[in-house]
């Protein structure tokens, strides 16, 4: 039986019919949640994806503001502009898009960014705060994995769980929330050893390298979870890192590439934004 094919689309726009309807609640008490958006040059897949966040938080009702710069602007110059939204009450959530030219340091932007604005997660306050086990905004990539597995109803519980990958976006923060969800988690990488071992025992496998043909389906055990992550341009084509037609004869569920996590990632942007205005008004 072919596996069940977790639609990030559909569970997005459920997700995002009921974030409108908590922006018009706030809306009603005078207070419009605004997302701002900086980008620094003009690369043009940063542009698009840039341009569908303020579509995407338009159409569910948000405010949404694109700042962009020259590819020459200089460090110093996008920090005081991080400066002006942290200090201006009516933006409530702040990104910056990246990557950002070489004449800017990405670690001193994120230390920029207001903990209380920063909607992606990344600041390194908010990453201690998720660490902690305190009340903080998640990434939104790990944040849209966990929605896709609850929407699923996969009972992570005492599940054997793989994480590919250990980047502070996406490995990491992802692997910390399964843990949370009481799930049994081997974070893999570049430098581990009988990775195919782990997976073969695995009940759900996340894949978050970029990697395209990273997992087939001699490493999937019958009737696991597949969530791919990965994103790579091949041949015009967007791939991720699982051979999804083979995969998908073993795997119980799976996400298709694209259509499957990179939906959700959007939709928890405009979650924390939402939740932010919320707390500006605490």
């Amino acid at each position: 039986m072919p596996a069940k094919v977790l639609d990030g689309k559909k569970i997005a726009a459920d997700y995002r019919a009921n974030l409108a309807q908590e922006v018009e609640q706030l809306k009603a008490k005078g207070v419009t949640p605004n997302l701002t958006v900086i980008l620094v040059g003009n690369d043009g897949a940063s542009q698009s994806y840039v341009n569908n966040k303020k579509k995407s938080a338009e159409k569910i009702g948000m405010s949404s503001s694109i700042i962009h710069l020259d590819e020459s602007t200089t460090e110093a110059a996008l920090l005081e502009e991080i400066d002006k939204l942290n200090n201006d009450d009516n933006v409530h959530g702040i990104l910056v898009q990246v990557p950002l030219p070489k004449q800017i340091d990405e670690t001193k932007v994120l230390e920029k960014i207001a903990p209380e604005k920063d909607v992606d997660g990344f600041n390194p306050i908010n990453i201690g705060r998720l660490y902690a086990g305190v009340e903080t905004y998640i990434p939104c990539t790990p944040l849209g994995i966990m929605e896709i597995l609850k929407h699923a109803d996969i009972d992570l519980e005492g599940k054997d769980v793989a994480v590919i990958g250990r980047s502070h976006i996406v490995g990491q923060p992802v692997a910390k929330l399964l843990t949370d969800a009481n799930a049994t988690v081997t974070l893999l990488h570049s430098r581990s050893k009988d990775m195919d071992a782990v997976l073969k025992r695995s009940d759900v496998i996340v894949s978050a390298v970029g990697k395209p043909g990273l997992v087939t389906k001699d490493v999937v055990k019958q009737g696991a979870v597949i969530v791919d992550v990965g994103n790579t341009v091949v041949d015009g084509k967007l791939t991720g890192d699982v051979v999804y037609d083979e995969v998908s004869e073993v795997a119980g569920a799976i996400t298709p590439v694209p259509g499957g996590v990179g939906p959700l990632t959007i939709t928890m942007v405009l979650n924390n934004t939402l939740l932010a205005a919320k707390r500006a008004q605490q």
